[in-house]
């Protein structure tokens, strides 16, 4: 087997805002695979200042890991502190496996038979351009939207929730806001008090990971169901994940694939979240359509009709040109459009 990997940088189409600082580029690093007439494609999703693999030596690592593959040796121990590799090599080798390169788990939605629901993702800018975001997505046709907050003043931010809900009531508009850990803990319960009375399903990480007393606290008295995302970022042992769930008792988890290791990893969190009646869902967290991809058909196994957080893949100008389509509020894989990656 050969396996090689390149990089690929993502330009997102306008700068875009969370309460970590703005976007502007995004790395991917792709590993291909061949073993005779077979091909394999997976995405390492990079996410810097984020990944606990956002580190110096990280091609480094990439280059062993292809070497390993190319001699067919186990890959895991090379891995074990690169999520974002596990995840890129999981993803290649089942898609060298597989009847063609991006078909990795068939389902009713890779035949385009069943779309998934998703949230419409409003980023952080100022009021007028978030306004201008959110009821461009309702006229979209979303019926959950997922707000970022946290870097915009709080009053103007709940002046535009007043506003949605003004217009939109719970029954006909879901709303989701992501905190990505603004909130100081001190402050995190009387601004969830406030957020409450605009209706709200779920705030992602009202504070900062690695805070579990704090969180917990919250989570038990909190007005507004908590999902745990950059909490769950490092954290590797089933043991480990148990006790984490167990200390903090949040109400759910956001799965991000890219960050957590791959699609065993992040099974291993749904199985742990269920047994505590804790709810999930899947977000992308800005990979290619290539991770997208993949990441989508996962998700159409697990039986879920929560709206996803899988609507990122048109935030780029160079993409990978592929057959997922957003439309309606939904994402949807259409069989008459084609893959366009250049191997």
């Amino acid at each position: 087997m050969e396996a090689r990997f390149k990089k690929h940088v993502l330009n997102f189409k306008r700068p875009s805002g969370t309460s970590r600082g703005v976007l502007r580029q995004k790395e991917s690093y792709f590993i291909e695979l061949r073993k005779g007439t077979h091909v394999g494609i997976g995405e390492c999703g990079l996410l810097r200042g984020l990944s606990i693999d956002d580190v110096p030596e990280y091609e480094d690592r990439l280059t062993a890991v292809c070497t390993a593959l190319t001699q067919e040796k186990d890959t895991m121990a090379l891995c074990e502190d690169f999520p974002s590799i596990r995840m890129g090599v999981e993803m290649a080798l089942r898609s060298l496996d597989s009847k063609t390169p991006f078909l990795l788990f068939p389902s009713n939605f890779s035949t385009g038979k069943e779309p998934i629901p998703i949230n419409g993702l409003v980023w952080m800018g100022t009021f007028d351009f978030m306004r201008e975001q959110v009821f461009k997505k309702i006229e979209a046709g979303f019926d959950c939207i997922k707000l970022k907050i946290g870097a915009l003043d709080f009053d103007k931010e709940c002046t535009l929730l007043a506003d949605i809900r003004a217009r939109y009531p719970a029954e006909k508009l879901t709303i989701r806001v992501d905190a990505n850990g603004a909130f100081a803990p001190d402050e995190a319960l009387s601004k969830l008090q406030t957020l409450a009375a605009f209706d709200i399903h779920s705030i992602e990480q009202p504070i900062a990971a690695g805070q579990q007393s704090a969180h917990a606290k919250l989570c038990a008295t909190t007005p507004i169901p908590i999902a745990l995302d950059e909490e769950l970022i490092g954290v590797k042992s089933l043991k480990a994940k148990a006790a984490l769930l167990d200390t903090i008792k949040t109400q759910f988890i956001i799965l991000k694939p890219s960050l957590l290791g791959g699609f065993a990893a992040s099974e291993s969190w749904i199985r742990l979240a269920e047994e505590r009646n804790i709810g999930w869902w899947v977000t992308s967290a800005l990979e290619s359509n290539i991770g997208l991809n993949a990441i989508a058909q996962w998700c159409a196994t697990l039986n879920t009709s929560t709206p996803q957080g899988l609507g990122t893949g048109g935030l780029f100008t160079n993409n990978i040109n592929s057959p997922l389509v957003v439309e309606q509020g939904v994402l949807r894989y259409d069989n008459t459009l084609n893959w366009e990656y250049p191997f």
